[in-house]
């Protein structure tokens, strides 16, 4: 266990996980701290933060000490903040925005290297997110198909899965047009940091194998899927107004539970730049 000098690690589930205490979002952090939850990211994956009190320009101040914030592909930022991005699921929607398992916008040519949350409203029960690490999906995989594996590419879409529902209803909304997105990215990735390799394929985006036909994807695809998801890799975060999880889209996938219909959810995201895939 590392010894953090400057902020409390409280590790959530023995896959990953931590909360994390001492930080306030909405002050000028030392760079001693910042880097202490930079650390504390790297070794937990995803790391969640109660209680924050901040407006969306003190959100945007505090994710770029991790990264550059972009603008989500796809929907409107808030007018007074364009690179937060509101997600909502309004009292009478069945479909949540990215209710299914997922790293973020993989159809990218250069996925998002993270995503900070912000729980502005949140039902009285229901609507947790699950998140996944996928440095132990690859790792208890045999030799044999690790070998398979190497130099596979998946090529991930933007307009496969469920998932594009509530999405589509926002654009109608602020009167967009949705755009099919398609990029191209190893199976499997090693991290940029941490020079760890991870599973990067999921049903919400890999539409197939590079190469392969669907139907010659499928089998090999929803075998990783189901690896990528066993519950001893995962953890659960439970919600509550001014919670925060910050996840390293890297080397997780997450999946927000839809269990709370008839109650709104609203939520507020910065999407931090990444790399290319490798």
């Amino acid at each position: 266990m590392r010894n953090y000098q400057h902020i409390e690690v409280r590790p959530v589930a023995g896959a990953l996980g931590a909360e994390i205490f001492g930080v306030d979002m909405a002050r000028d952090l030392e760079d001693e701290v910042v880097g202490e939850v930079r650390q504390a990211l790297l070794d937990h994956l995803v790391i969640f933060l109660r209680d924050q009190k901040v407006t969306p320009q003190q959100q945007l101040a505090f994710a770029r000490r991790f990264g550059e914030p972009v603008e989500y592909p796809q929907l409107k930022g808030l007018p007074e903040a364009p690179m937060i991005t509101p997600v909502v699921k309004l009292e009478h929607e069945r479909h949540n925005f990215g209710g299914i398992w997922h790293a973020d916008t993989t159809y990218m040519e250069r996925p998002p290297m993270g995503t900070m949350l912000l729980a502005r409203e949140v039902p009285p029960y229901g609507g947790d997110t699950m998140f996944a690490n996928q440095y132990l999906a690859y790792e208890s995989l045999s030799d044999g198909l690790k070998q398979t594996l190497e130099g596979l590419i998946g090529v991930s879409s933007s307009a496969k899965a469920e998932v594009t529902k509530t999405r589509e209803d926002r654009m109608k909304e602020a009167g967009a047009e949705l755009k099919v997105l398609t990029a191209e990215h190893p199976i499997v990735r090693t991290h940029p940091e941490t020079g760890r390799k991870a599973l990067f394929t999921s049903d919400a985006h890999t539409a197939c194998i590079k190469g392969w036909t669907e139907k010659e994807s499928a089998p090999l695809l929803r075998f990783l899927w189901e690896q990528q998801t066993k519950p001893e890799f995962t953890c659960r975060f439970r919600w509550q107004v001014g919670s925060v999880a910050f996840w390293d889209n890297r080397c997780t996938m997450h999946n927000p539970i839809n269990d709370y219909h008839g109650f709104r959810r609203v939520m507020h995201r910065v999407t931090l730049a990444g790399d290319r895939p490798s």
